[in-house]
């Protein structure tokens, strides 16, 4: 028999010369690169899915746990996308705070059906000619900063019929001229004037501490301004320091960033 004619095993030539067991070899190892990218893929895609709304529950827990059991987180929600309004609702999360009328309505109308428990508020500068929509959508508004507010507010609750949301004021204690809020020189007047106009509650206080300076005596400030009118709201504090806020009396801390992640821009 002439050995030399057979072919060993393993080493079989295709007719171009080269191994036809290698060319299986290399198509089997291109296929397993492939079939392991693709279930990469699938499971990076789940993942993202699942991964936002155990985070945003991770992110309130922790929060609720430094700001205790007598503080009412607020979720600002301002420009954050449905994914994360939909798992902050699926952590448990009832109380929002929004800045803008008309994105308020786009994003809520439709989810109040769905959840009769949920509270919003308004967290954001009002316009008067958004009053009477502001009356219809909220719960809160806590943004009262001037007496024309104040009577396009009381106009917009006898014009709709709505039930009356309640108000806070909102103070710049740091006596910021871009900023809203009233001066404490003059909040005793608008507080007056509310508590006789306005047919609802005039419920608290509200403030937004200078970003150049620390908060605490901000913070401060504002508890012994709602103390002293037996106003038992007091709505202060963010993502920066809401557990301060706590710590220094407020019963509302209105947390965005440390919630949700980062707003999209």
């Amino acid at each position: 028999m002439a050995m030399g004619s057979a072919t060993r095993s393993g080493s079989v030539k295709n007719r171009n010369g080269g191994s036809a067991t290698g060319k299986c070899d290399s198509i089997r190892r291109t296929a397993v690169r492939h079939l392991r990218a693709a279930t990469a893929w699938c499971f990076n895609a789940i993942m993202s899915v699942h991964t936002q709304p155990a985070s945003i529950r991770e992110a309130r827990d922790r929060i609720l746990s430094e700001i205790g059991e007598d503080v009412q987180l607020v979720a600002a929600s301002k420009r954050q996308p449905d994914s994360r309004i939909d798992a902050a609702l699926a952590a448990g999360q009832r109380v929002f705070g929004e800045n803008r009328v008309q994105e308020a309505a786009a994003r809520w109308n439709d989810r109040k059906s769905a959840h009769p428990d949920l509270e919003l508020r308004l967290i954001g500068p009002l316009q008067t000619n958004k009053a009477e929509d502001a009356v219809q959508l909220f719960d809160v508004i806590e943004t009262l900063d001037r007496p024309k507010l104040l009577s396009a507010l009381v106009k917009a609750v006898a014009r709709t019929g709505v039930a009356p949301p309640d108000l806070l004021i909102q103070v710049n204690t740091g006596e910021e001229p871009q900023k809203g809020g009233v001066l404490i020189d003059e909040l005793d007047a608008l507080l007056t004037l509310a508590r006789e106009s306005y047919p609802g509650r005039i419920s608290g206080l509200m403030c937004i501490p200078p970003a150049a300076e620390p908060a605490a005596p901000h913070f401060a400030l504002l508890k012994r301004l709602a103390d002293a009118r037996n106003l038992p709201v007091i709505s202060m504090g963010m993502s920066n320091d809401y557990a301060l806020a706590a710590q220094l009396g407020a019963t509302h801390v209105r947390v965005g960033t440390a919630l949700f992640g980062a707003r999209d821009s």
